[in-house]
Parts: C-alpha cells; sequence; structure tokens
C-alpha cells in the first residue's frame, strides 16, 4: 500500500483545488431545478472549472465520457448526464472532481429536485450526517477503521443500508489513491492515520437494500431494488487535530 504525505506545496495546491470545487458544488446545488438536464449540469460544472484554469479530474478518467457524475433516485454513483429533463421530486447525486497542477480533489452531494418525501429527506440528512460522523474521527493517531465503524454504526442505528461495494479513498496525484476507505469496519483496524494525508470520505446510503447492479452503460450504479440512494463526499487534510475540510462550501478561491 502506497499511502502518500503530501507537502506543504502539495497542500496548498489541493486547498486551491478544494475551493474551485466548493465553488462549482455550491452553483450546481442553486441550478438544481424541475426541467433541467444533468447534461446542462456537466456543462456549467466544466465550463467553471475550466475558467479558474482548473480540468475536470472525471472526464477521459478510465474512459468516463463527462465531466461529473449525476445519479437520479436509485442510482448510487457514476451515473453519466443526459439530456433527460429532471423532474420534481427525484433526488439527484452529483460527484465532481477538480484536477489542479496536478492535484486532484474530489466532492460530492444529494440534492432534491425542488420539494421531495419526508422519506428521501431524511435519507439526505442521514447521509450528510453519517459523512460528519466519519469526519469527526478522522485524525492523525486513529486509524481508517475508526473512520468506518463510526459511519457504520451511526447509518445502521437508523436503520439504513450502507453500500458496501464502493469506498472512500486517499486522493491526490492520483483521483484515487491509498488507503480503500469502506463505509463500515472495525475500529482499531486498518492503516494509521498520519498528518499530511489527503482523503476522501464517501458514504453511500439506501432506503432499501443496499445490493447494487451496474447498468449496460457500464457505469451507473444502482440499487437491486430500485430504492433511493444518496451519496455526500468531501475531501479531507488529516492533521494532528481537527481534519481540515478542502472541499468546505464557502473556502474562498484564490
Amino acid at each position: 500500500m502506497a499511502i502518500t504525505i503530501k507537502s506543504s506545496r502539495e497542500i496548498e495546491i489541493m486547498r486551491r483545488s478544494g475551493a474551485i470545487l466548493a465553488e462549482v458544488e455550491g452553483r450546481l446545488l442553486n441550478a438544481v431545478q424541475p426541467g433541467i438536464s444533468t447534461e446542462d449540469l456537466d456543462r456549467m460544472a466544466r465550463e467553471l472549472i475550466e475558467k479558474h484554469g482548473a480540468k475536470p479530474s472525471f472526464l477521459g478518467h478510465q474512459g468516463f465520457p463527462k465531466s461529473i457524475c449525476a445519479s437520479v433516485d436509485s442510482e448510487v454513483v457514476h451515473g453519466i448526464p443526459n439530456t433527460v429533463p429532471l423532474e420534481r421530486g427525484q433526488i439527484v447525486s452529483i460527484d465532481v472532481g477538480v484536477l489542479l497542477d496536478g492535484y486532484h480533489t474530489d466532492s460530492a452531494f444529494t440534492v432534491g429536485v425542488g420539494p421531495v418525501s419526508d422519506e428521501v429527506e431524511d435519507l439526505m440528512e442521514v447521509t450528510n450526517a453519517a459523512l460528519l460522523e466519519g469526519i469527526q474521527v478522522a485524525r492523525a493517531g486513529n486509524r481508517v477503521g475508526d473512520i468506518s465503524a463510526a459511519i457504520q454504526v451511526f447509518v445502521e442505528e437508523l436503520n439504513y443500508g450502507i453500500v458496501r461495494d464502493l469506498t472512500g479513498h486517499g486522493v491526490g496525484r492520483q483521483l484515487w489513491e491509498d488507503p480503500t476507505i469502506p463505509n463500515y469496519g472495525e475500529a482499531g483496524t486498518g492503516p494509521l492515520l498520519r498528518a499530511g494525508m489527503t482523503i476522501a470520505i464517501e458514504p453511500m446510503i439506501t432506503l432499501g437494500d443496499p445490493e447494487t447492479y451496474v447498468y449496460p452503460d457500464g457505469w451507473t450504479i444502482a440499487t437491486v431494488d430500485g430504492a433511493p440512494a444518496a451519496h455526500s463526499e468531501h475531501t479531507l487534510l488529516i492533521t494532528n487535530g481537527d481534519p481540515e475540510i478542502l472541499t468546505k462550501p464557502g473556502a474562498t478561491v484564490v
């Protein structure tokens, strides 16, 4: 396992990359409404990323054809943007990566297309809260399993499903680096977290059975039972104290 510790120069680049990403996601969040297509959102994201002199991390990554992943309702992750208008009451999970000066950041959110049912609103809130549970224990001296266990305990106590086929990951020079960060596991196990590591934590939570399958497009992953799924993700810098959220909304692009 090749876990990298970032230098101060690398961290500063990733801070700028994360600030760009936070701005992009804020713009996309405000743009989601009935009638807009995920293709529209993809175009918007690419234009803004490139305006800042960066590149979309996902575009061309292992052959992925778009700049964002946009996954609707029962689609968990890796949905390919298309021209179908979003409809009132749906939810869409948007995952974005930014590549700046050779370094990636990665973040995701799920939002309702207009008002959604209370049940789905609760799903989105639990997914966001699960991410925060993981972030709180992501500090030097703890282990990856502490993040995994914190997410699992929180989610399963509320009787939601945790997708196990997909995980968080290290991030930096590569979009996906070591270590792998599952959303379930045993506290006190796994690789040691050290100051200077940069990781992406990303719980993927379902209203029903967490079992998934892949669409014929080879990318889109959805729940087998058709139940809605939500996804929330941030890129973090591990420190000796509280982790620094590099993709936190409101970050200033410099």
